[in-house]
């Protein structure tokens, strides 16, 4: 017989009941540290005070009126995204997914409005993860993600991670109208593109004409040490995705644009009811105020140097469990010679919370302002999970 929820997730027989910073109590009163913070959601941590008073203070005030009109606090966030970043403009919506199928839109509209409507073709890249909408999945194009969803949407070429030879020769093809890819992949088992790549691929870009798509949605706001995982390259890109982070807990997603490539999508080629609504617009904004300050910024980089060092050391001690540590700010992963889920399972056991991946990954997202002690307190649990698994296996 089905369950009242719809049985898609394998979920742990955990359940919280509360959260403060980097930590969660469950319903036996056990407290945990929290490594995954929602996948890279809880940027700030949990039940976050800043966060909770904004908003609380918006409740108090307006919930949801729609984009009939205008939102002063959609304007708030809106302006804050437009001064610290490349873009001209944002549009809003709840979800990565969502952000995800109006860069689709956007780029097929940019242009079918130039004359050109052949360039529909976006090259994406294995590993890849995009959401699970019919555009996302149809970006990917894996078994994995596609078995029994067809017929799939057109126009997406998966192209191998690094090829660079059939990267320029996809991007030559004249129905090509968009790269689309994420500076670091997350589900794809925490692997950055390298800053010589992110800026060959700009050039190519440059050089055809095609727009350049990042999804930030998981290495943005601030995860890798800057506010954008894109500008430790020095390039920017046409159409970005942001979520997760972005609202610190909160359902919010945007996607950020230059005028040139947002200009075709005028009055009527796109709406959400939800997107961008006061309650999300206060939070996101108060997340955009503490995240983007550089001596935040600093302090994520100083976080990140520790949690390296320590996982470094740590896959030193248990050379039978780990392979390797990769990533970049605090945005790392564990790569396992065994399944990562044993890692996963036997951090329940140590009461520290972390994320499998794919390529036998387990991924290490914690809140931004986790402290150096709190990093010290999850090697020592790590370190006991990693025994546990070791012993297993031996």
């Amino acid at each position: 017989m089905i369950s009242s929820i719809l049985p898609t997730y394998n979920r742990a027989d955990l359940a919280f009941i509360k959260g403060e910073g980097v930590w969660l109590e469950a319903e036996d009163g056990r407290r945990y540290l929290d490594l995954g913070a929602g996948i890279a959601v809880n940027a700030l941590g949990h039940a976050n005070p800043d966060l909770v008073d904004a908003l609380t203070t918006q409740a108090g005030a307006l919930w949801h009126v729609s984009n009939l009109y205008r939102i002063p606090a959609q304007q708030r966030l809106a302006d804050a995204l437009v001064e610290a970043t490349f873009a001209d403009t944002c549009f809003f919506t709840n979800s990565g997914t969502e952000a995800m199928e109006l860069a689709v839109k956007m780029a097929r509209r940019y242009w079918h409005d130039h004359g050109q409507p052949e360039r529909t073709r976006i090259l994406t890249f294995e590993g890849a993860f995009h959401g699970r909408s019919s555009a996302a999945i149809a970006a990917v194009g894996t078994e994995k993600m596609t078995h029994g969803f067809g017929p799939l949407l057109p126009g997406f070429t998966q192209l191998p991670w690094g090829d660079h030879d059939a990267l320029r020769a996809a991007a030559a093809q004249p129905d090509v109208g968009a790269i689309l890819i994420e500076p670091v992949q997350g589900e794809g088992g925490i692997r950055p593109v390298p800053d010589h790549c992110l800026k060959g691929l700009r050039e190519i870009c440059d050089e055809t004409g095609t727009l350049l798509i990042f999804d930030e949605v998981q290495c943005g706001m601030g995860r890798t040490g800057k506010l954008f995982a894109h500008e430790w390259a020095g390039i920017a890109p046409d159409i970005m995705m942001v979520a997760k982070g972005i609202g610190g807990g909160f359902p919010l997603g945007a996607v950020l644009a230059t005028e040139k490539a947002a200009a075709p999508m005028t009055a009527g080629t796109h709406g959400s009811t939800y997107g961008g609504n006061p309650l999300a617009c206060a939070v996101g904004a108060k997340v955009m105020e503490i995240v983007s300050d550089e001596g935040f910024l600093e302090a994520v980089r100083a976080r990140s140097g520790q949690l390296r060092q320590g996982l470094e050391s740590l896959v030193a001690s248990h050379p039978q469990v780990f392979e390797s540590v990769r990533g970049t700010g605090l945005m790392l992963g564990l790569k396992c010679k065994g399944a990562p889920a044993d890692l996963v399972q036997a951090g329940y056991g140590e009461a520290v919370l972390t994320v499998p991946a794919a390529d036998n990954v387990v991924r290490l997202l914690p809140p931004l302002n986790i402290t150096a002690s709190e990093i010290d307190e999850a090697l020592s649990r790590l370190d006991r999970a990693a025994a546990r698994v070791g012993s297993d296996a031996g």
